[in-house]
């Protein structure tokens, strides 16, 4: 999967689906499964080391988990989020995280929260951008059609419009060429869904206690098989697997 193959299932209609992993056997999954593409967020220092907030994580971390998911990923086009302390440092540190999140990571793209000046920094130095904007029902339908227009501009090879809303996600999604996906408040109006894997599985502590639907709930089954575990021990049976 590329960049051109991503655009051009826009054009065809045809729905990207994107998740959100930060490990190798995550990557190798959901691969084998068919998801179109994996991006490597920011958020794997809140969801998978337990740092307080997501602006924590370095490019040095953000290589390891996306060199991880590079090697899981056989089929997916491999993005990874450009950490908050190089995109607050200025255009250059931000287009110096891109180039080793590419060269030394294997991304296929860099995403970012950042404005076209960045995103065309970013892509003169030859390296695909996945931008980032947030909508919201107090901004204006064509204000968010506007920035849309001026990250495609920019060079932006994917949106991923956050919060877009049915009436402002339609409209971005016709008013430029390149793919708009969303996952928090995304929706189908938009040209496909990147979704967090811990959440669609149901990993994660807080998934236990957890009424909310998912498409399986990988806490409790392990919370049963750790406590088959160590009743097998404790009752001195030999263990399995």
């Amino acid at each position: 999967m590329t960049v051109l193959a991503l655009q051009q299932m826009k054009r065809e209609g045809r729905k990207i689906v994107g998740v959100v992993a930060y490990d190798y056997p995550t990557a190798q999954i959901a691969d084998r499964a068919g998801v179109d593409l994996i991006s490597v967020g920011d958020s794997v220092g809140a969801n998978l080391w337990g740092q307080l907030t997501e602006t924590e994580v370095t490019v040095e971390e953000m290589l390891v988990a996306c060199k991880a998911v590079n090697r899981g990923a056989k089929r997916a086009l491999v993005s990874c989020d450009i950490p908050y302390g190089p995109l607050q440092a200025g255009t250059q540190a931000a287009v110096n995280a891109a180039v080793r999140l590419a060269k030394e990571g294997g991304a296929g793209m860099v995403k970012i929260l950042g404005g076209p000046k960045t995103v065309g920094a970013i892509v003169r130095a030859g390296v695909s951008v996945f931008a980032e904007f947030h909508g919201g029902t107090e901004i204006p339908v064509g204000k968010l059609v506007e920035e849309a227009k001026r990250l495609e501009v920019a060079g932006a090879s994917l949106l991923d419009f956050r919060h877009s809303g049915p009436e402002a996600g339609a409209a971005v999604v016709k008013a430029v060429s390149i793919p708009v996906i969303g996952g928090l408040g995304g929706g189908p109006w938009l040209d496909g869904r990147v979704r967090l894997a811990h959440t669609a599985i149901g990993y994660g502590a807080k998934w236990l206690d957890s009424e909310t639907e998912t498409y399986a709930n990988t806490a409790k089954l392990s919370f049963e098989a750790f406590a088959a575990l160590f009743a097998d021990v404790r009752a001195g049976r030999q263990v399995k697997g």
